[in-house]
């Protein structure tokens, strides 16, 4: 298959790894081609992080059981530590992650400020907070002050430091109101028909659920704010997708949340202790044309180069995903068909951006699959295994569709959920993670010929050890980039804690100004291009 070229260099065609790192086992989640509940649907996500401190990025995936399901018959937890040289190996049982039952999303940061990174793991339950001891994990999540009693459906979740006090606050997600036992069969409502097809009953007409907000107290332990820092007041949604980021550029952490088949919210930061949710205002709640949309997976990047950060966000299938760029850091509009994304309206979930031909533009991935394996035997023109797409941003505000261009393992068909993207071999290039209902995972790398990247990496002193909400400008060969290490994002899922950038033929990078999560500016100036370089809040700027 011919690989494209655009200017100056062959820029991606992807591999999947999986088999070949090791990476085999099935991720389970429901039954496979028949589903009754819709808790066998939402799927899982990954996280790719080094857990151990060894140097080498890490990588965690979810699942989560049958029905009816067998207590602890299932491990909801699979950690592969990189042993290095394409080998992984499952650790999850002696690293302390030894847990069963449906699990949801995962968010990785480091709320102690010990060095190692901790884990909130979201559940249909209750979620499971695990603080990270040099590489081992132990559960915390009562000691913690964090809810363990009664059933909730946790879904996206986000470590941020909202209140800049230094340490990491948590932001969860919540999705519908659900009992199995008292459930509603399929086709028995009708809520419960689509397209003519009996499936599972639900989000509609399940009762909508509300988000929290736990502030870090200090000494390991969180206080639910949620009521008193404004995060009730929007009132019941049915949320999946949390990203944490700083969308109008004044220094504190906002919240965005994609709502399935309700209003999607932004929870503007106020700078004392609380939010105002205006996604409506904003125009990030619904479609350009005021339509509630099922929002699943949320991107955040600066895809137009303007210095302010937008929002990609994946919906259901035959509606457009959502492209919303941020003029101002107040309002937004919704570019997607303007973009060229009207063409394929799969159902998508995972989302990034990240500039896969380093060509200094943010391209746009998508993972995705039907909510209903029935579709397949309906023959309603939709199936349930969908491919993986990748647009290319031209730099001119269009994206490209250019998936079958990229490789066969991309275009593959899967019943996609979460996505991941970061380093995992070593090279400096992000891999993609996806993760496959019932199947394994995918694992794309890159094997394209490069051009010039840089791969920027941060420690927070005064700030979170963690560094999340990291802002960093990036200026090369006429060029200027803006990105920031977000908390949550994607689909149930963590990107690497990295900033990566691609410089086309830029042979150094001239000027790097960061704004810690804290506030404080530090610029770096005459860099080399094509390394890692690490950064420490209050120290010299990397040699060159």
């Amino acid at each position: 298959m011919a690989i494209l070229t655009f200017g100056f260099a062959p820029s991606f065609f992807f591999e999947d790894v999986s088999k070949e790192w090791g990476l085999r086992a099935t991720v389970i989640y429901g039954e496979a081609e028949n589903k009754q509940y819709i808790l066998e649907s939402t799927g899982t996500g990954a996280a790719i992080f080094d857990y151990d401190n060894d140097g080498r990025n890490d990588l965690l995936v979810l699942q989560g059981s049958r029905l009816p399901a067998a207590p602890g018959s299932i491990p909801s937890v699979l950690l592969y530590r990189n042993e290095g040289n394409g080998r992984f190996r499952q650790t999850a049982q002696q690293a302390g992650l030894a847990a069963s039952g449906w699990a949801q999303a995962v968010c990785v940061g480091d709320y102690d400020n010990n060095g190692y990174p901790d884990l909130l793991i979201t559940f249909y339950g209750a979620n499971k907070l695990f603080r990270n001891e040099r590489g081992q994990f132990t559960e915390d999540t009562a000691r913690a002050g964090l809810p363990v009693d009664g059933v909730r459906w946790g879904s996206g979740c986000a470590f941020t430091d909202y209140d800049r006090d230094g340490q990491l606050d948590l932001f969860v997600a919540n999705y519908v109101g659900f009992d199995l036992k008292t459930a509603p069969k399929p086709g028995s409502r009708p809520e419960c028909i689509w397209k003519d097809l009996r499936i599972m009953c639900g989000p509609k007409g399940l009762p909508m659920a509300r988000n929290a907000l736990y502030r870090n107290v200090g000494g390991g332990r969180f206080e639910d704010v949620s009521a008193k820092a404004g995060i009730l007041a929007p009132g019941g949604r049915y949320g999946l997708g949390v990203a944490a980021a700083d969308f109008n550029n004044d220094g504190w952490p906002d919240l965005y949340v994609a709502c399935d088949q309700t209003p999607s919210l932004l929870y503007q930061n106020r700078k004392n202790g609380t939010f105002e949710e205006r996604a409506v205002e904003a125009g990030v709640a619904l479609d350009s044309n005021g339509r509630t949309q099922a929002g699943m997976g949320v991107a955040v990047g600066d895809f137009d180069s303007n210095g302010f950060l937008d929002i990609a966000k994946t919906n259901f299938s035959g509606e457009l995903p959502s492209l919303y760029l941020n003029e101002d850091g107040e309002f937004f509009h919704d570019a997607a068909e303007a973009a060229g994304l009207g063409a394929n309206l799969l159902l998508g979930w995972g989302v990034a951006f990240l500039d896969f031909d380093e060509d200094t533009h943010p391209d746009l991935l998508m993972a995705n699959g039907h909510f209903y394996p029935e579709v397949d035997r309906a023959k309603l023109g939709d199936t349930y295994r969908q491919p993986t797409l990748l647009y290319r941003n031209d730099g001119k505000g269009r994206l490209i569709d250019v998936t079958r261009q990229a490789g066969a393992a991309l275009a593959a068909p899967k019943a996609s959920r979460g996505l991941a993207t970061g380093d995992l071999d070593g090279d400096g290039r992000p891999e993609v993670v996806v993760v496959n209902m019932n199947e394994p995972l995918t694992v794309l790398r890159n094997t394209g010929r490069r051009a010039n990247w840089t791969r920027l990496r941060f420690t927070g002193r005064r700030s979170n050890r963690s560094a999340i909400g990291t802002r960093v400008t990036l200026e090369s060969a006429g060029r200027k980039q803006t990105a920031e290490l977000i908390g949550g994002g994607s689909y149930f899922s963590q990107n690497e804690p990295a900033l990566y950038f691609g410089l086309a033929a830029a042979a150094k990078i001239e000027r790097i100004a960061i704004r810690w999560p804290l506030g404080k500016v530090q610029e770096c100036r005459d860099l080399p291009v094509n390394r890692t370089l690490s950064f420490v809040e209050d120290e010299a700027c990397p040699a060159p």
